[in-house]
C-alpha cells in the first residue's frame, strides 16, 4: 500500500499574517478562520473602491456629455494658457520687460474679443506680468508691441496685424485643442525635470 503523500506547506494569503501552515483540505488559502475573515473583508473593500472609481469615472463621462461650447473653449484656454506659461517660463513680461517675481498669466496682443481667430494662435500671446501689464493696464500694448516686434520678427507681426478669416471652434476641435496643449504643456515639465 502507498503512503498518502504530504501537502507542501503553503503561505498564508492574509497580507497581514503571511505565516507558513499546512493546508487541511483542498484549496485551503488560509491559516485560519481570522485569517479567511480578513481575506474576505480586504476583497469587499476592494470591490466597493472599485465600484465607487467606475461610479466616479460614469459621473465625469456623464458630466462631460452636458458640457456646453463655452464649457469647452474655457477648457481649451486654461489648457493654452498653462502652455504659454510654461513655455515661456523664466522670460521677462513681454510688456514690461520685468522679470520681478509676481504673478504671470498668457497676454494676448490682439484680445480675444477683437480677434477672436486667434485666440489659440501661439504668435499672439506672451507671458506677461498679471497684476500691472494684463490687468492694470488692459495689456499695455505700448510696451507689448515693441517687444514683441522685436521677438518675433516684422513679417510675422504684420500677419498678426491683419485682417484674419473668422474662426468657429466646433466642441471637438476644442477637446482636441485642449488635449494637444495638456500634453505640450506636460512634455515641457518633463524637460524641466529631466
Amino acid at each position: 500500500m502507498l503512503a498518502a503523500k504530504q501537502p507542501k506547506a503553503k503561505t498564508c494569503k492574509n497580507p497581514a499574517c503571511r505565516a507558513s501552515f499546512v493546508p487541511q483540505r483542498l484549496g485551503q488559502a488560509v491559516c485560519s478562520p481570522r485569517c479567511a475573515l480578513a481575506v474576505v473583508e480586504a476583497k469587499k473593500a476592494k470591490e466597493k473602491k472599485s465600484l465607487a472609481l467606475s461610479g466616479r469615472r460614469e459621473i465625469k463621462i456623464r458630466k462631460e456629455k452636458l458640457k456646453t461650447r463655452a464649457e469647452h473653449l474655457k477648457d481649451t484656454q486654461q489648457a493654452f494658457n498653462a502652455w504659454i506659461r510654461a513655455r515661456d517660463a523664466g522670460q521677462p513680461c513681454i510688456s514690461c520687460g520685468t522679470t520681478a517675481d509676481v504673478q504671470y498669466c498668457a497676454g494676448h496682443y490682439r484680445t480675444t474679443a477683437a480677434a477672436p481667430e486667434l485666440r489659440f494662435d501661439p504668435l499672439n500671446v506672451h507671458l506677461q506680468c498679471n497684476r500691472n501689464c494684463n490687468m492694470g493696464k488692459s495689456g499695455n500694448l505700448l510696451g507689448y508691441r515693441p517687444r514683441l516686434l522685436e521677438k518675433i520678427g516684422a513679417e510675422k507681426l504684420e500677419w498678426l496685424e491683419g485682417p484674419h478669416a473668422p474662426k468657429k471652434y466646433t466642441i471637438d476641435e476644442l477637446k482636441a485643442l485642449t488635449a494637444h496643449y495638456r500634453a505640450l504643456t506636460k512634455e515641457l515639465k518633463k524637460g524641466e525635470a529631466a
